[in-house]
């Protein structure tokens, strides 16, 4: 849903983008306001930094019984963030998710990550739409097995 995308957001601590993703998750009403803090825990055990401008902080495992239903949020930061060492994020993928529920965007983030042209369309552009489509749609051979 686009009204989970923010686009063009202007550099901030990394631990602010956290914020601001678990925020809105909250909003939306996928998690208490609890899991912010699961999330900001996961941070300071391991970075969450996937790769190629992409982070993707989600709570820890203690606050998956905060977790309401599954939630992706995605703020864009075109200039880019510092998010660890070495690690430049400016798409950040905010997740609720208790299990493997959220496969299928992993899957999507996957091939984002491994494709420096698609993360550069999805950290520059302005339609939350394109970032929508590119993160959700289906995966090939997932559900062969249901």
């Amino acid at each position: 849903v686009a009204a989970m995308v923010r686009t063009g957001l202007p550099s901030v601590h990394h631990l602010d983008a956290v914020r601001a993703a678990g925020a809105m998750l909250v909003d939306a009403g996928c998690v208490d306001p609890g899991y912010v803090d699961g999330m900001l825990a996961r941070e300071a055990t391991m970075s969450t930094y996937l790769g190629n401008g992409v982070a993707m902080p989600h709570g820890d495992f203690g606050a998956r019984d905060l977790v309401h239903r599954v939630g992706i949020c995605v703020l864009q930061y075109p200039e880019g963030i510092t998010w660890g060492p070495d690690e430049h994020a400016r798409l950040v993928v905010g997740l609720a998710a208790t299990e493997e529920e959220h496969i299928e965007v992993l899957m999507n983030l996957a091939e984002v990550i491994q494709d420096e042209a698609i993360a550069e369309l999805l950290a520059t552009t302005a339609d939350p739409e394109v970032i929508v489509e590119r993160l959700t749609r289906p995966v090939e051979g997932l559900d062969d097995e249901a």
